[in-house]
């Protein structure tokens, strides 16, 4: 793989030397033409959407893959080394059959209506589920913690067994839909409705969204064919803010139901990546003439989701708040913990972001005799610039929110131990290097913060068959130290960054929020537990077990000295990956 020479700052998670460049973009221009209509998204997934159209064989173009190379090094200003040492964590030197490749599909011929709808992948890249893929009845679930992964096409039938795909949610199995809203950051709409079934894909949706100008064009343009899909924009008056909430709100005949998860609405992210999600239980309608205060649950769920709907100002939702305060959630077990933009003063700072987590931390848990050997973990798919060095925001507020267990006096500095994936654990994904396009870590903000690399573990998830399928979930949890008790866990949408979780200003007196997250926290007393045991073997699910299907291997493997982590905009030319292509961001 590239090594990356530095000049004055020596490290052993990759090395970088930014040039001085006259006018040139850090940002890859995106495609023109036909191709610009299929790329959806980031610039880093667009770039693995350029790959699957545009792919560069290992050995197939030498010539074009230096060209492009150095174009992609020119634009981007850094000078990079190929190293006869830095082989690809020892693959240096074999051939393409000595690696793991997939036989590419044989095309079948379609009618044009049956035609997949765009991806950032292209259209030739998808493999057809297997008949057997989706439920066929009520699937065998877990209801202790209502915690699932998503199906991962490929994976032995065993690890996709209590795992679900969008198109199983939205199944009649699970309630007769009458309407539904979906937040996210990312859609395509064309493939989100053929998910609905055939008898619910009329039924009203409405999209909240985050795009703004040009992208909310394109996404006007996605809805038009579709009569009973509106849109509803969430407003983002703070810079650098997305909406990345991920939420299906599903009213049915017979009730009404919430998930919260971390996958997009494009095909891609059901397919052959780690993504998780909660599903609430199916809540039953109160009797008509129910105090406003009925049906909430111990957790105060139902409070907190009216109030994180509120905080839209949207006119499309208040229909949907009416219906929520019409229904019993009092079966959550769960916190909810969102994120909104706004700068936050006095009580108000506790209502969102890294605050909130640490407000229920303390008041909620209770401390350990031990609990400095009580690791915490962090595992995303993104990360913000954290600042010149550790003090600045990970190991000051962030890490006093992590740390927290009840109201322990104890200022705790445990290890932390962060989750990110290695170009090696890309570079032999399912997808190959365009998984690297939902891992848009740039180096633009990885050369600022060297320091950081050393907190770095590998995706290594062999427990759930996921290993090779690259996280775009995001969990955070706090372990016992040998690793089989958890004192909390949050599944969330908020990658490691100030933008998402928030951040402290004016002397500790605000604290400073620009994205929309949500996520869920699993704490033991509310399930009257101490701790939640560490399901070891999560696959197949048991819905007996009382084990809590952590989605990787426990404990984290650290980077070796060859490891680098995932870069998505520069390039990967010296090993192919499980495709046989190598990776020239363009």
């Amino acid at each position: 793989l590239l090594k990356i020479s530095y000049m004055s700052q020596d490290s052993q998670h990759g090395k970088w030397n930014p040039l001085p460049s006259s006018g040139s973009s850090s940002k890859p221009e995106p495609n023109n033409g036909a191709a610009s209509l299929l790329a959806i998204g980031s610039e880093a997934r667009q770039a693995a959407h350029a790959s699957q159209l545009n792919p560069v064989k290992y050995e197939s173009s030498p010539s074009m893959a230096g060209k492009r190379k150095k174009e992609a090094l020119e634009d981007l200003g850094w000078a990079l080394s190929d190293s006869d040492d830095d082989g690809a964590g020892g693959e240096k030197g074999k051939s393409l059959r000595d690696l793991p490749k997939r036989s590419p599909p044989s095309p079948k011929a379609k009618k044009v209506k049956e035609e997949r709808p765009p991806s950032p992948h292209g259209r030739v890249y998808y493999i057809d589920e297997p008949q057997d893929f989706f439920e066929a009845s009520v699937p065998h679930l877990n209801d202790t913690y209502r915690f699932y992964l998503n199906k991962v096409t490929g994976l032995d039938k065993k690890f996709n067994t209590g795992a679900l795909h969008i198109r199983d949610i939205l199944s009649p199995l699970f309630g007769t839909l009458k309407e539904s809203v979906q937040f996210n950051y990312c859609f395509d709409i064309a493939w989100m409705v053929q998910q609905y079934p055939p008898e619910f894909r009329d039924r009203p949706v409405l999209i909240v969204h985050g795009d703004k100008r040009e992208a909310k064009a394109r996404l006007v343009q996605q809805a038009q064919p579709f009569p009973h899909v509106q849109l509803c924009q969430a407003k983002l008056d703070i810079a650098f803010g997305t909406h990345h909430t991920k939420m299906m709100l599903l009213w049915y005949e017979e009730g009404f139901r919430v998930i919260i998860n971390t996958s997009n609405l494009i095909r891609a992210d059901w397919y052959q990546k780690t993504q998780g999600m909660w599903m609430s239980p199916l809540f039953p309608r109160l009797p008509k003439g129910s105090p406003a205060s009925s049906g909430e649950s111990p957790t105060f769920f139902k409070k907190d989701l009216l109030e994180y709907l509120a905080s839209y100002r949207a006119p499309e939702l208040t229909d949907w708040i009416q219906r929520i305060r019409e229904h019993d959630l009092s079966e959550t077990r769960v916190y909810l913990i969102g994120s909104t933009p706004g700068r936050y003063v006095g009580s108000d700072m506790e209502r969102w972001g890294h605050l909130r987590l640490r407000k229920l931390l303390y008041e909620h848990t209770q401390p350990f005799p031990d609990e400095e050997s009580w690791p915490v973990i962090g595992q995303f798919s993104s990360i913000g610039s954290m600042g010149l060095d550790k003090t600045k925001w990970l190991a000051g507020e962030f890490q006093r929110t992590l740390t927290t267990l009840g109201k322990s006096s104890l200022r705790s500095d445990p290890t932390i131990h962060l989750v990110y994936p290695s170009v090696e654990d890309v570079r032999t994904s399912l997808e190959g290097y365009p998984a690297g396009g939902s891992l848009p870590y740039s180096i633009q903000t990885a050369q600022k913060q060297l320091w950081l690399h050393s907190y770095f573990h590998r995706w290594k998830a062999d427990t759930t068959g996921r290993s090779h399928a690259m996280p775009h979930i995001k969990t955070y949890m706090r372990t016992s130290p040998d690793f089989t008790q958890l004192a909390w866990f949050l599944i969330t949408s908020a990658n490691l960054s100030k933008a998402a979780w928030g951040a402290l200003e004016k002397n500790n007196t605000q604290v400073m929020v620009r994205s929309y997250e949500l996520g869920v926290l699993y704490l033991p007393s509310a399930f009257n537990m101490k701790t939640f045991p560490v399901q070891r073997n999560p696959f197949p699910v048991s819905s007996s077990s009382s084990g809590f299907p952590v989605p990787f291997d426990l404990p984290p493997t650290h980077y070796s000295t060859k490891d680098q982590p995932w870069i998505w905009n520069i390039p990967y030319s010296q090993a192919p990956d499980t495709h046989g292509n190598i990776w020239v961001p363009s």
